[in-house]
């Protein structure tokens, strides 16, 4: 953290600099003394004001100095309080200083001077203050245009998918009453997904809502028969919506031909965090019991292409899909990476 200077003081010649110092005491303002322009140019960014003698610059290499004024950026006009001797010139030589300049004429009273320093820190605080505001209003405008541009790459993702959807929806459904009743259903299921990463402001979804928002249509108050297991774990978006339509074609399927559409089947989706050497990776299995005979399907259709072909693409994922008799079995092993680009399916 940087530490502020309110006030240098550049008065090498007699004991006007320690006077000044003194006065700037009494009057609880913290000073620097400086013996030479070169050691006061280093300290410049961190100070308030400068109070400087008449014959400390003309006798120095002012270019350095100049240059530094010239360069303030648009929000900032650097207070000087120029030390002069009563009844002589202002010099032209430090004409260079005028916008910047308080002059007082020496000697001076101890209240004088007090005042013009205390005239210089308080413009100097309304200074700063614009530069907050100022950096304020960027950052706002920066977080704008990347929000803007985060929707769009949202929208576009979004559309992918349910033209995807709609595509291969199509293809694996046999009357228009049946493929209304499963598009409908998926557009469902991707709204919910979308609603928990729009509720923290499109940044992670928790796997368990995930879960849930599938699920609790599905179990019962009096024997509960789907087992939920694993720590809190967040999704980026990104992650957060193959893997939810992943488990709503799970949770579908399970309803329509598995475990869940038998009173006594039971479901148990287990998961836990580990690391590895990109970071950490997240395993999860889905596991039915007690349901129908299971059958490796004859026709592939959308639910099975999302989860062999989609996530896998999308999440950099391993998946799994075993079709053993007592219970369908599918495996997810996937990264939990910072957001990236997700590349459109179709």
């Amino acid at each position: 953290m940087t530490l502020h200077l309110e006030v240098l003081v550049l008065a090498p010649i007699g004991r006007d600099g320690k006077i000044a110092s003194s006065i700037l005491a009494a009057s609880r303002i913290s000073s620097c003394i400086c013996s030479s322009l070169d050691e006061a140019m280093p300290l410049l960014d961190r100070a308030h004001c400068l109070v400087v003698a008449e014959e400390a610059l003309i006798s120095a290499d002012r270019s350095l100095f100049a240059a530094w004024l010239e360069n303030q950026p648009a929000w900032s006009d650097f207070p000087i309080v120029l030390l002069t001797m009563r009844g002589t010139e202002f010099d032209k030589r430090l004409a260079f200083l005028d916008r910047h300049l308080i002059v007082l004429e020496r000697p001076f009273l101890a209240s004088s001077f007090a005042n013009s320093v205390r005239s210089a820190l308080r413009a100097r605080a309304r200074q700063i203050e614009v530069k907050s505001y100022i950096e304020q209003k960027q950052e706002v405008t920066q977080r704008q245009n990347l929000l803007i541009r985060e929707l769009h790459h949202r929208v576009k993702n979004t559309l992918a998918n349910v033209r995807a959807m709609m595509g291969a929806t199509a293809m694996s459904t046999d009357s228009v009453e049946e493929f209304v009743r499963n598009f409908s259903a998926r557009i469902v299921s991707l709204a919910e997904t979308h609603s928990i990463l729009t509720d923290d402001y499109w940044q992670t979804a928790s796997l368990n809502k995930l879960l849930e928002g599938e699920l609790r249509h599905y179990e019962t108050d009096d024997s509960p028969r789907i087992r939920l297991e694993g720590p809190n774990v967040a999704l980026i978006a990104d992650i957060a919506v193959p893997v939810g339509m992943a488990l709503h074609e799970l949770a579908s399927n399970s309803a329509k031909f598995g475990a869940l559409s038998r009173p006594e089947g039971q479901l148990a989706v287990c998961w836990s965090v580990g690391s590895s050497g990109a970071g950490q990776t997240l395993s999860l299995a889905w596991q039915e019991r007690n349901g129908p005979p299971v059958q490796t399907p004859k026709r592939r259709g959308f639910g099975t292409a999302l989860l062999e072909k989609v996530v896998p693409v999308q999440c950099d994922a391993k998946v799994e899909l075993d079709y053993q008799q007592d219970g369908l079995r599918f495996t997810l092993v996937l990264p939990l990476r910072e957001t990236r680009l997700v590349p459109s399916y179709s």
